[in-house]
């Protein structure tokens, strides 16, 4: 109850207009989105062919190549026994099977003040997936969502797709990428019906603590809207904030996290992904919201039986040393990433990274000669020193850079000299580099 009626939050409109096929308001049109994918693609195409030395990529968040980041053995016995058990070959629920839901589900749990049951998992084709299916149900004609900038683009694209208005909120990079909240109050009206976070975050590399998330929550419930809280990267958390969950918060405002196996077990190729609902108030039930995420699931494809099967094992049985050494390996590389930049004029890192594997750091292109923006300066780094690292512009924050630091420490120092040599190379004043 607020103030003695009934809490109305703006999505159960939304899901009611779309459950019957009402709304109002006319369709956005299609925006165009640059993926990392497309960006990157174009910087490999940037590539001097001649150039004999190694490429080193910096540009999207996938370790799992290195040796030093290979996944638990654990995890591999997992899929091993699944696959000759012969009893995952044959086509599962859309929702997913009931034993993977049910571990995801104790998975979870760990440090809510309420327990999921199977019933609140779905499992999904990766975190990816989660995605796509959690904006399909919240688009409707009018409605709109709001995004972090710098932000994951991939949120934009789908909700470009789906004619879903996009409104972005700026994180704070002097308060430790923090959400601006007051500027989340200004965009929302009664046609917003979700806020997304990311956290730990892509691409700064924040971890929000207790007392923020709780904020977002409370702000959320003010407001009338939902929370989509993409955990992909949930406990790769080395600095002084520990990784603590939004569905903490779920009985403040409903929450939808989203989350996979890929990052904390290194296996983005695995394509395992969830969307769990974290609503003990029963408000998205209640609203017929999870009734539309399950007939989502009925028109799209189901990540595979045997890699769900191997589910229960993997979270049983993975030992919480592999989980410290994984977090070693990031804290050591983004301590040696942040030591690197401080030495470099025209680059500057506002708050060393604390999760995920990424740092945003600023660009002053006008040390430079010759370089027009942030694009300009991935394009040449590309050709010139053969180094991957993604333009600003690409996640919504033109003038700056992300940098991924998830690789071994000896190739992650060599890519970080060849940056140096660049800037130096471009320096209008040489003799301060």
């Amino acid at each position: 109850m607020e103030n003695g009626t009934k809490k109305v939050w703006h999505f159960q409109a939304a899901a009611n207009g779309a459950a019957n096929g009402n709304g109002n308001g006319k369709a956005r049109s299609k925006a165009a989105v640059a993926t990392i994918r497309e960006v990157r693609f174009a910087l490999m195409d940037n590539l001097n062919k001649e150039d004999q030395r190694p490429l080193i990529e910096l540009g999207h968040g996938d370790p799992s190549s290195f040796p030093c980041f290979r996944t638990d053995s654990a995890a591999e016995d997992a899929i091993v026994d699944a696959v000759r058990s012969g009893k995952f070959n044959s086509y599962g629920p859309s929702a997913g099977i009931l034993p993977a839901r049910r571990a995801i589900a104790g998975y979870l749990n760990n440090g809510l003040p309420y327990e999921l049951s199977p019933e609140d998992v779905f499992m999904t084709l990766g975190c990816a997936h989660a995605i796509e299916v959690t904006l399909t149900t919240l688009a409707r004609p009018g409605s709109n969502i709001l995004l972090p900038r710098p932000g994951y683009p991939y949120y934009d694209a789908c909700a470009a797709n789906r004619n879903l208005e996009v409104r972005h909120y700026g994180l704070l990079s002097d308060h430790g990428w923090e959400v601006d909240l007051e500027a989340v109050e200004s965009l929302t009206d009664h046609n917003t019906a979700a806020i997304v976070i990311v956290n730990p975050g892509n691409p700064c590399g924040n971890v929000y603590s207790y007392e923020h998330l709780k904020k977002i929550a409370e702000t959320a419930r003010k407001l009338g809207i939902l929370v989509i809280a993409d955990e992909v990267y949930g406990h790769l958390a080395f600095g002084s904030n520990p990784f603590v969950a939004m569905g903490v918060f779920g009985s403040i405002a409903p929450v939808i996290t989203l989350g996979s196996i890929s990052k904390r077990w290194i296996v983005p190729g695995w394509r395992l992904g969830w969307l769990v609902i974290s609503d003990p108030n029963n408000v998205l039930r209640n609203s017929g919201f999870v009734d539309l995420i399950r007939g989502s699931l009925n028109t799209s494809p189901d990540p595979p039986t045997f890699i769900q099967a191997a589910v229960p094992q993997i979270l049983a049985n993975t030992k919480e040393s592999f989980f410290a050494r994984i977090n070693g390996l990031l804290r050591e590389a983004v301590d040696l990433c942040y030591e690197r930049l401080e030495d470099i004029a025209c680059i500057t890192c506002p708050k060393k990274p604390e999760g995920s594997m990424f740092a945003m750091v600023k660009l002053e292109c006008s040390e430079l000669e010759g370089i027009k923006d942030d694009m300009d300066f991935c394009l040449k780094l590309a050709k010139e020193e053969s180094v991957i690292i993604l333009p600003g512009t690409t996640v919504g924050q033109k003038g700056w850079l992300r940098i991924t630091f998830a690789i071994e420490p000896a190739t992650l120092e060599v890519a970080l000299g060849r940056i140096k040599a660049f800037c130096e190379r471009h320096a209008k004043n040489k003799n301060k580099q």
